[in-house]
């Protein structure tokens, strides 16, 4: 992806002056993990205001560096690389600050009666702690991550969204963070 000699269109495309989006070059890093998270998001979204500047179309991304950002955000490389460096610690200053901001400016955005939907990992607090801090009862998870991996979440989501069955949130204050890890789930087709 930074190689200069990379034909790859992204990689082209992360070289320009403008950049590329950042939903296109996570989905090309972590592959089934983060595809299914964002095609879950994009499927399933439910914004108070899709005109919303901030709120836009409900899918929001959480970078080590920049906080919440859309998945159409163009990144250059230099952000590129400064996200790679970028320490994901709630006690990291450069990665809690952006967040906690960023996240404060989408609460004021969408209201007092949205609920904000993690698709990441509430095992860690590297997220949940300081998103907690922001949105408090308001930020909920599929119950069906509890004990999944990454893969099996990115897999779970894929296979929701093709059938167009939304999973079931809850809290993420009070929730069990760590369970028993679920039977794998049957080989599909690709999605």
């Amino acid at each position: 992806m930074l190689s200069p000699r990379s034909t790859h269109a992204l990689a082209t495309a992360l070289r320009s002056r403008r950049g590329a989006p950042l939903g296109d070059l996570f989905a090309f890093i972590s592959g089934l993990y983060f595809r299914g998270k964002l095609t879950y998001a994009r499927h399933f979204a439910q914004p108070p205001d899709p005109a919303d500047p901030c709120a836009g179309a409900g899918v929001h991304i959480i970078t080590p560096t920049a906080g919440l950002r859309t998945p159409e955000t163009f990144v250059t490389r230099s952000a590129f690389l400064a996200f790679a460096a970028g320490a994901v610690d709630v006690e990291n200053p450069q990665y809690a600050t952006p967040l906690v901001t960023s996240a404060r400016s989408l609460r004021a955005a969408v209201g007092p009666d949205c609920d904000v939907v993690l698709l990441g990992s509430i095992a860690s607090p590297k997220y949940t702690d300081l998103l907690v801090e922001v949105f408090g009862e308001r930020l909920c998870f599929p119950l069906a991550f509890v004990g999944r991996g990454d893969m099996s979440r990115g897999g779970l989501l894929l296979r929701q969204t093709n059938e167009g069955a939304e999973l079931e949130y809850g809290p993420v204050i009070g929730a069990v963070r760590h369970g028993t890890r679920p039977p794998k789930l049957p080989p599909l087709g690709k999605v």
